[in-house]
């Protein structure tokens, strides 16, 4: 397969390096200690169209490749891993979920705000009583008349205080299990609609993470998405996209602390010559290297099989997968290579840590991605 990108691909590239470098990075270890969301900086993402980067320009998307959204999530990601996950939310999960499977209704009043990054969207899947067993909704919306009335909570939901428009997932026929769960579009402000508090997380601090509360929260029936007992489904094919989106972001954090090890290494000296001169850091450096190109040739991979519309979901997850693991392992090697300079904020690397692990946790745990990836396998042979 052919990854010589084109000259868009690589100014989207550029356009996303050039961003997060001057837009970004001044404000990442102060937005980090405070936990604090960063709402300017999304606007301008908005404004540069990479919120809604895959959405055809009909409804407001700058009508973009998924390989052009892969190499922008890295850019961004490498600088500040919770901008990324806001983009990647708002891009592979609600955009995509929207433009899909949206009603020309859907589409026309919810989709095109989101892709202009006029609005902000978020994904409520996960509760107390289901996280990697997504069947298992306890959210409800029973019809009352001529509405759906919501009632239940969402744990872990990434955008949740910040987000304009939620894609809530409920329960609308408790006889039909899985087969009865529904999707629909729940707006910021809809009485019945709260919130929990906001999460104080290891790591992507800077991302707004909380529960989300619903209380006879009526909905009305045109913000249903796609249609009655489609929800599970819905879910399960918007969150392949979304494991490109997570690999990418796990790509960042994999380069940027390859990049601080490798920069670190011929600054610092010991017993008399810089320690990039030593075999066990150019070991060490060699092996995490491999692990970043192995991990970008997966995920490209499985973008270019999302954008010649062929099946993509054991791709995805092997991307996924090991773009996670991976993370984790470049960032800890960056630390050990960093010494003692490695466990202090002034270095970065430890944030790389911290916001690596969750890579491993959301939009399906590894544990979630490996059975992914063995059934695929079981269906082919």
């Amino acid at each position: 397969m052919n990854f010589d990108f084109t000259e868009e691909q690589l100014m989207i590239r550029d356009t996303a390096r050039e961003f997060a470098q001057a837009e970004i990075a001044p404000s990442t270890i102060e937005r980090d200690i405070k936990g604090e969301f960063p709402s300017e900086i999304v606007k301008k993402l908005g404004d540069l169209g990479f919120l809604g980067m895959m959405v055809p320009s009909d409804f407001g998307g700058a009508g973009l490749d998924t390989i052009s959204y892969v190499l922008a999530m890295i850019e961004i990601s490498k600088v500040d891993a919770s901008v990324g996950v806001i983009m990647s939310v708002n891009n592979s999960l609600v955009c995509y979920g929207l433009e899909k499977y949206g009603s020309p209704y859907i589409k026309e009043k919810y989709l095109i705000p989101l892709a202009k990054g006029e609005k902000l969207g978020a994904f409520a899947l996960s509760e107390p009583e289901a996280g990697s067993d997504a069947t298992k909704q306890k959210t409800t919306a029973d019809k009352e008349d001529g509405y759906f009335v919501l009632n239940g909570i969402k744990n872990w939901i990434t955008n949740g205080q910040s987000a304009d428009y939620v894609l809530v997932m409920a329960t609308t026929d408790k006889s039909k299990g899985h087969k009865g769960i529904s999707t629909f579009v729940v707006e910021k402000g809809t009485p019945g609609f709260g919130y929990g508090k906001k999460e104080d997380k290891l790591g992507i601090r800077s991302s707004d993470t909380s529960s989300l509360t619903f209380t006879n929260c009526k909905i009305p029936p045109e913000n249903l998405v796609w249609e009655e007992g489609k929800g599970f489904n819905f879910a399960m094919n918007t969150l392949n996209g979304g494991r490109i989106g997570i690999a990418a972001q796990a790509i960042g954090i994999a380069e940027a602390s390859l990049n601080a090890a490798l920069k670190y290494s011929k600054e610092r000296k010991a017993f008399g010559q810089h320690i990039s001169d030593f075999q066990a850091i150019q070991f060490k450096l060699s092996d995490m290297a491999v692990k970043v190109e192995a991990a970008k040739l997966l995920t490209l991979n499985a973008a270019a099989l999302k954008d010649a519309g062929k099946k993509y979901y054991k791709e995805a997850a092997m991307a996924k997968f090991y773009s996670s693991k991976i993370a984790v392992e470049c960032a800890l090697e960056a630390i050990q290579i960093h010494g003692g300079y490695g466990y202090v904020r002034e270095y970065l690397v430890e944030r790389y840590l911290r916001d690596a692990k969750i890579t491993e946790i959301y939009e399906g745990t590894n544990e979630i991605q490996k059975i992914v990836i063995a059934r695929a396998l079981l269906d082919e042979n």
